[in-house]
């Protein structure tokens, strides 16, 4: 589980819950039409932009801002490095049948092990990467856009609790409670998009960030035992792909 998502939703919204019990009745703040044109209207307008499958796959996707298993990069390093130096002594087919922590490099050792040329190595992996990231930024894409779209149909849902209002102008007395039913789409609105959507949207992308680096890391990897390199020069080569602060860990040791 990621930790610093799982706080952060539960922080914000229990900020803003507490906020709304000190100011009063909590019950105030409840109204289903309001809810009904934010967030139905919202998935409605996201779903027009995207295909029945791309929109409810996104859901899928947006799990990785919660949990999200990828190998620790310095961890993936060491086990390259020692079945670089399996294929050195002994040869690809040493290779065969390796359990690795990776199904990407699970993949990338059997094409080797198959002795397909390198440039087929690096176009099959590549379109792998290529998909993947694909995938992660139609799901990224579905939350910016609730994320935009939210607030918009929150003012959409306040112009017409407004137009209600204002048809009874005779009442004085409704005019507060009808005023505040209206600005609630507004809220509702902003809180959609700023509490929930736009964060997962933005970790969605940062999880496929990390994990294009790591296949970007494994592929560099891959051709370099292919190459038959000193499994020495293919760490140093793969810590560049580490922070500054780590990179000496390994050639310390």
């Amino acid at each position: 589980m990621d930790l610093a998502t799982i706080v952060g939703v539960i922080g914000v919204w229990a900020i803003i819950i507490f906020a709304m019990v000190l100011g009063g009745d909590p019950a105030m703040f409840l109204n289903i039409p309001s809810l009904l044109i934010v967030v139905g209207g919202s998935i409605f307008a996201v779903l027009m932009k995207f295909e029945l499958g791309q929109f409810l796959g996104a859901g899928k996707v947006a799990a990785k801002a919660f949990s999200f298993k990828l190998p620790k990069p310095d961890a993936m390093i060491d086990e390259i490095v020692e079945l670089a130096g399996e294929a050195r002594k002994n040869g690809l087919l040493a290779l065969e049948g390796k359990e690795v922590s990776y199904d990407f490099l699970a993949k990338g050792i059997q094409l080797l092990v198959d002795g397909h040329d390198p440039d087929v190595v690096k176009s099959l992996l590549g379109k792998d990467m290529r998909l993947a990231a694909d995938r992660h930024n139609v799901g990224k894409s579905v939350f910016m856009q609730m994320g935009d779209t939210g607030p918009a149909m929150g003012m959409i849902g306040t112009l017409i609790g407004l137009v209600a209002m204002l048809a009874n102008m005779d009442d004085p007395k409704s005019i507060g409670p009808a005023m505040a039913v209206a600005l609630l789409t507004t809220l509702y609105g902003a809180m959609m998009a700023n509490m929930l959507c736009i964060p997962i949207g933005d970790k969605v992308g940062l999880r496929a960030d990390e994990e294009g680096r790591l296949q970007a890391m494994v592929l560099d990897a891959l051709l370099a035992i292919q190459a038959g390199q000193n499994p020495r020069v293919i760490e140093s080569i793969l810590r560049t792909y580490l922070p500054e602060s780590k990179r000496g860990e390994g050639e310390a040791e």
